[in-house]
């Protein structure tokens, strides 16, 4: 060979073979772990629209971010970005950090959440029993700053806020709307008059409105959203730097900012929730399922409600699908608890009222204070 010519390296190296090892790893775990339900309800206020919830909880890190931590850390090891040795950080309020602790177990690599210190406690105890670590903040708004800082000492900043949209697949691959369709196909109403989402990265909410226009679909994506957070704020005015007007209590959306995921384009309505109905909401669900759910959920259900509402003043049948996020387990001390409910001055009186009338006569009505 002449002294001269450039180095040919071996087309597998080291550093190869571990990426290749870690994406087999996914690839088993994604062929190991089964569909989740989608549960069907009728409510006798509502003939003739039925009312789906995709239970994401029962994936094995326990909430519809399973999906997502799975994406992300295909992107990470796909372009480069996650290395053999390398520790892996991200930014979140809790289930997302617990399905990332998850995947970095099975993939044997260290793992830090950067936390909002008021963050349930059992979810940074789930973290932490994945063997995970993690860094709590006292300032919800400084979480991206400080896993910034661990990713300027080396390590992979998997950035759920940042990549979440364009790090799922929405044409495909068994994302959350390809089997939401896949699964509505044998009902009576099989494609969806509405589906109902939260936005947390915007990274849901991003792939179901392509998806559906991808397929050509007639139905409508509604964001529901805690009231006066970013995506609500920014989705009025599709303004990209808009703030939220007041904080929430419900975990995992309602951000306080446009995160760089929400596509607000994609969205066909916002429905407002506040705090007090979503957490009746979520206690409701209970009583509707025989299993407790968190907050998130419980605001897709008041937007279940009121959406079914315009849709029976106006005489349409059809179906709305939406999703059970998280367990309530992990909000057995804060949503699920009476005494941090009174500290907070949270009457769950009114709503639930209004949501079990609306259950019956199919008409939505604000709770009477």
């Amino acid at each position: 060979m002449d002294s001269a010519s450039p180095a040919i390296f071996p087309p597998c190296d080291t550093e190869r073979r571990w990426v290749h090892g870690a994406l087999d790893m996914l690839a088993q775990e994604t062929a190991r772990s089964a569909d989740t339900h989608l549960l069907k309800l009728n409510f006798a206020g509502f003939d003739g629209i039925d009312f789906y919830f995709k239970d994401e909880s029962v994936h094995p890190s326990g909430s519809l971010k399973h999906r997502l931590a799975r994406s992300l850390y295909l992107y990470a090891l796909c372009n480069g970005r996650l290395r053999q040795g390398q520790a892996v950080v991200d930014a979140s309020s809790g289930s997302t950090a617990i399905s990332e602790a998850w995947f970095a177990r099975l993939l044997g690599i260290s793992f830090t959440a950067v936390m909002p210190a008021c963050t349930a406690p059992r979810k940074i105890r789930d973290v932490q029993a994945l063997g995970g670590r993690c860094d709590l903040v006292d300032d919800p708004g400084q979480v991206h700053a400080r896993a910034a800082e661990h990713a300027a000492r080396g390590a992979c900043h998997l950035d759920q806020f940042g990549l979440a949209e364009r790090a799922t697949d929405w044409r495909g691959n068994n994302n959350i709307a390809e089997s939401i369709l896949r699964q509505m196909a044998h009902e009576p109403q099989p494609v969806p008059t509405w589906i109902v989402c939260g936005a947390g990265t915007g990274g849901t909410s991003a792939t179901i409105g392509r998806y559906l226009r991808y397929r050509r679909l007639d139905t409508r994506l509604c964001v529901a959203e805690p009231a006066g957070c970013g995506f609500a704020e920014g989705w009025h005015t599709h303004d990209r730097e808009a703030v939220a007007r007041r904080p929430t209590l419900i975990e995992g959306i309602g951000r306080p900012r446009v995160e760089p995921g929400f596509l607000f384009d994609v969205v066909d309505h916002v429905i407002e929730v506040p705090d007090a109905a979503s957490i009746a909401a979520a206690w409701l669900l209970d009583d509707l399922l025989g299993r407790r759910y968190g907050g998130s959920s419980g605001t897709n259900l008041v937007a279940c409600l009121q959406l079914a509402s315009a849709m029976r003043t106006r005489g349409e049948r059809g179906s709305i699908v939406s999703l059970l996020c998280d367990p309530g387990v992990r909000y057995a001390e804060t949503l699920f608890d009476p005494a941090w409910l009174a500290a907070r001055r949270i009457d769950l009186a009114p709503s639930r009222e209004a949501m079990q009338r609306c259950l019956a006569r199919g008409c939505w009505e604000p709770p009477r204070d």
